[in-house]
C-alpha cells in the first residue's frame, strides 16, 4: 500500500467510478407502429400459439430432422456468426474499460555521472567533478476520467447493444440456414419423385409404342403413327438427364449447408407423398415483434444508435480527469522501501471544448441522422414482417387449393389414358387422341410433383416468416467475453 495520501487517492477514484452512472441520453424514439389485431389472410386459427422451436419435426421425416440438427452444429455461416458475437463481446469489454481507473506500475533504476569539465569556470571556483548519481524508483500511477455526463457509459451501452444485435443476427442466420436445408431437402425429394414419374411415363409410352408397332406389323397402323409415338417416347427419355442434373445440384447445395463434401452426402430419400404437412398457425401480429430475430436485431441497432447520440451529446460538456502517482525513490536500493523515500502527487484537470471547427456538433448531427436511419429501418423491418406473413399465408392456402385441383387433373387424365389404352389394344382408338391423352397425363403427373413441392416450400416459408419458432431469449455463446 502506498504511504500517506495515496490510499485516499485510490478511495476517491473508486468513489468517482461508482458515482459516474448518471447517463444523459435520449430515450428510444417512438417508432409509431400500426400493429394489426389479426393477419389479413389468417383464418379463425389466428389465436393459436406460434410454431414450436423444433418446427421441422412436423414433417415427420427422420432424415430431414437429422439434417436440421446437424446444420445447427456444423454450418459454416452459423460458425462465422458466432465468431462475430465473440468479436462484439470483446469490443464491448474494450469500450467499457474507460469506466474504470487505469492503474500502472513502474520500477526503474539509473546511474549517471556528469562531466567534470562542464559548468562555470572562474579563478575563484576550481573545476570539480560532480560525481556519480544513482536513482531507484518504484511507483504506481492511476488515472480516471469521471463519467459525470455519461459519455463513456453511453459508449458502453452502444457496444453492448451491438453485441446483442450480433446475437440476433446469429439467430437470423440459423433461421435462414434451417429454411435453406428444408427447401434443399424437399428439392432433392421432388427431383427423385419427378425422375420416378418420368420412368413410369416412359414405361407407359413404351407400351403404347409396342401396341402401335404391332398394329403396323398387322397392317392396321401406319408408319406415321409409329413415328409420332416414338417421338413422344424419346421426349420423355430426354427429360431424365436435366432432372438428374437438378438432383445432383440440390444434393450438393444440401452438402454445403451441412459442411460435408458432396462425395460424403448420402441421402436415403423418400417420396413427396411420404412427407407429412404440419398445421401452421400464425398466432397474433403483436407476437411477431418478439418472434422474429431480424426485428429484434434492428431494435438493438436502434438502441445502439440512441446510445451513440447520448455519447455525442456528452462531448459538449467538460471532461474531468483525475491522476495520481505515488511510490518510493532512493539513491540506495536498500533504502528504497523506507518511509523517508516515499513520494506522491495528485492532480485534477477539467477540459472544456471551446473551438473545434464544429467537429463535436457535426458528430452529434451524424449520430442523430444514424439514429433516424435505424428508426426507419426498424419500422420497415416490422412492416415487411407483417407483409411476409400475409404473403406466406396466401401462398400456402393457394398451394393447398392448387394441389387439390391438380390431383383431380391427374386422376381424370389417368382414367382417360387407361380407357384409350384399352381401345388401342382393341383397335378402335384414334392415334391422335392417344398421343394427346398421353401427353396430358405425363404433364399432369409431373406438375403434381411440382405442386407438392410448392406446398412444402410454402409451409417452410410460413415458418420462416413467423420466425421459425425462434426463442426470443438471448443465448450466451460459450467462450464469449462478458461485457462490463
Amino acid at each position: 500500500m502506498l504511504p500517506g495520501r495515496p490510499p485516499a487517492l485510490c478511495l476517491a477514484l473508486a468513489l468517482a467510478a461508482l458515482s459516474s452512472g448518471c447517463i444523459l441520453k435520449s430515450d428510444l424514439p417512438d417508432p409509431a407502429l400500426d400493429v394489426p389485431t389479426v393477419y389479413k389472410s389468417a383464418t379463425s386459427a389466428a389465436q393459436d400459439l406460434p410454431p414450436q422451436l423444433d418446427w421441422w419435426r412436423g414433417f415427420r421425416s427422420r432424415e430431414l430432422t437429422a439434417l436440421m440438427e446437424e446444420a445447427q452444429t456444423v454450418n459454416l455461416d452459423i460458425a462465422a456468426a458466432v465468431a462475430r458475437i465473440r468479436q462484439a463481446d470483446a469490443q464491448s469489454q474494450i469500450t467499457g474499460a474507460a469506466l474504470l481507473p487505469s492503474v500502472s506500475g513502474t520500477f526503474s533504476g539509473s546511474r549517471s555521472r556528469s562531466s567534470s569539465t562542464t559548468g562555470t569556470i572562474s579563478s575563484a571556483t576550481p573545476i570539480t567533478g560532480r560525481g556519480e548519481v544513482t536513482n531507484h524508483t518504484a511507483s504506481l500511477s492511476a488515472s480516471y476520467e469521471i463519467d459525470f455526463w455519461g459519455k463513456n457509459r453511453d459508449a458502453l451501452l452502444a457496444a453492448e447493444e451491438i453485441a446483442n444485435a450480433n446475437r440476433f443476427d446469429r439467430d437470423v442466420v440459423v433461421l435462414t440456414t434451417l429454411a435453406a436445408v428444408a427447401n434443399a431437402y424437399f428439392l432433392v425429394i421432388a427431383s427423385q419423385e419427378r425422375i420416378a414419374v418420368a420412368h413410369r411415363n416412359i414405361a407407359s409410352a413404351q407400351r403404347i409404342y409396342d401396341a402401335i408397332k404391332a398394329r403396323v406389323t398387322a397392317g392396321t397402323g401406319s408408319d406415321l403413327d409409329r413415328a409420332q409415338q416414338e417421338t413422344l417416347l424419346l421426349n420423355q427419355q430426354a427429360l431424365i438427364p436435366p432432372l438428374r442434373q437438378t438432383l445432383a445440384q440440390n444434393e450438393n447445395v444440401l452438402a454445403t449447408l451441412v459442411a460435408r463434401p458432396p462425395e460424403r452426402m448420402k441421402l436415403a430419400g423418400s417420396s413427396l407423398g411420404g412427407i407429412a404437412v404440419p398445421r401452421v398457425t400464425p398466432g397474433l401480429p403483436s407476437e411477431l415483434l418478439t418472434q422474429r430475430p431480424d426485428i429484434r436485431r434492428q431494435e438493438s441497432q436502434l438502441a445502439s444508435a440512441t446510445a451513440n447520440v447520448g455519447n455525442a451529446r456528452a462531448q459538449f460538456f467538460p471532461s474531468i480527469q483525475l491522476t495520481g502517482q505515488g511510490g518510493y525513490q532512493s539513491a540506495a536500493l536498500a533504502a528504497l522501501f523506507t518511509p523517508h523515500s516515499a513520494f506522491f502527487n495528485v492532480a485534477a484537470g477539467l477540459t472544456q471544448p471551446i473551438f473545434d471547427a464544429g467537429r463535436i456538433q457535426a458528430n452529434f448531427d451524424l449520430q442523430q441522422a444514424a439514429q433516424d436511419e435505424m428508426l426507419q429501418t426498424y419500422r420497415k423491418t416490422v412492416i415487411s414482417a407483417f407483409a411476409d406473413v400475409d404473403t406466406a399465408l396466401v401462398t400456402l392456402r393457394q398451394a393447398n387449393e392448387r394441389l387439390r385441383l391438380q390431383r383431380l387433373v391427374v386422376a381424370s387424365s389417368r382414367r382417360a389414358f387407361e380407357l384409350l389404352e384399352r381401345q388401342l389394344l382393341a383397335g378402335t382408338a384414334d392415334i391422335v387422341t392417344v398421343l394427346n391423352t398421353q401427353l396430358t397425363l405425363f404433364q399432369a403427373e409431373d406438375s403434381l410433383a411440382q405442386v407438392q413441392l410448392a406446398r412444402l416450400q410454402a409451409v417452410v416459408g410460413l415458418y420462416q416468416a413467423l420466425g421459425g419458432g425462434w426463442s426470443p431469449k438471448v443465448q450466451k455463446i460459450e467462450g464469449a467475453v462478458d461485457a462490463l
